[in-house]
């Protein structure tokens, strides 16, 4: 049986290379810092919905007018009825508005990290001059920001309306800023557990569910402890339960260092004192530098 080799192709008459205008950049290289600056000033905006669709827009903002509505009531009522505090301690106003913080992390985190991952464009942000490094710390300081805005404005709010309300400037200044470390905080600190939840799954669903599970169910789970532990006469035991959850974590230590009043059972008596108080803030400091590693670590596996 005989073969036959198919020929060389040859080229149509009709193949054309056209110049249609492009040009290499000949403009300033603005490095790494440039691009740090730039995703994270996206991924601060995208907490907030800015420069997306208006359906984006939506959740947050809500949350952020919840979170500050009662402030402004706070502040009508003490303006209204001449009174020389607030209803409410600076320290305290995160801590009852707990839920609708954890609403936002576990709908804002997932939307900044699962994304990239789901669609694989992290290793795209590696056409720009960036490094690992770059990329953990613009999304962990966007959320941090955004979750710090998010507290810091209704306190913002109070320590204007109490000025408003002609009460003492210092005492309110001193308590403000109390709060604003507080916050801070509490900031830090949410925002990495969301972003670590967030990132390790692509699918936004579960990173939603992660979210909630570690800051809302833990502190189910660590109230209702306490509360056995107070209704059994161990009110020393409450103070230690608390290491074990995000919010209990913040409540200690305020406690502890910033003068707030106490949310635990059992009142002063289960407060963590200036020891245990170092402990909390050991753990606190512990879990925003984890977070930061296992985020470091997560995007190491991914390509980054």
């Amino acid at each position: 049986m005989s073969t036959q080799t198919p020929g060389p192709v040859q080229a149509t008459d009709t193949s054309r290379i056209h110049n249609i205008g492009y040009r290499s950049y000949d403009g300033p290289r603005l490095g790494r810092s440039a691009a740090r600056r730039a995703l994270f000033s996206q991924s601060l905006r995208g907490a907030y919905g800015l420069g997306r669709s208006a359906k984006s827009k939506v959740l947050p903002m809500l949350l952020f007018a919840v979170m500050c509505v009662p402030a402004l009531i706070i502040v009508a009522v003490a303006v209204v009825t001449k009174s020389s505090k607030l209803s409410i301690e600076y320290t305290q106003y995160a801590i009852f508005l707990q839920m609708v913080i954890g609403i936002f992390v576990a709908a804002q985190a997932p939307q900044s990290v699962s994304r990239d991952l789901r669609f694989r464009t992290v290793p795209l942000y590696f056409a720009r001059p960036i490094e690992r490094v770059d990329y953990v710390l613009a999304k962990y300081g966007a959320m941090a920001s955004a979750l710090f805005i998010l507290t810091a404005a209704p306190l913002l709010i109070m320590w204007i309306g109490s000025l408003l309300a002609k009460m003492d400037f210092a005492d309110q200044t001193q308590m403000f800023g109390q709060g604003l470390v507080s916050v801070a905080l509490l900031s830090l600190l949410f925002g990495g557990i969301g972003l670590v939840m967030a990132a390790l799954t692509p699918r936004r669903g579960f990173g939603v569910a992660a979210v909630i599970a570690a800051l809302v169910i833990t502190y189910g789970a660590v109230s209702t402890l306490q509360g056995i532990a107070y209704g059994t006469d161990n009110v020393g035991a409450v103070k230690w339960i608390g290491l074990f959850s995000p919010i209990t974590l913040i409540g200690g230590v305020q406690d502890a260092f910033l003068g707030a009043p106490t949310q635990a059972p059992g009142g002063e008596a289960a407060a963590p004192g200036t020891a245990v108080g170092v402990v909390y803030l050991l753990v606190v400091l512990a879990l925003i530098a984890g977070s930061y590693g296992v985020l470091m670590r997560r995007y190491r596996k991914v390509g980054l």
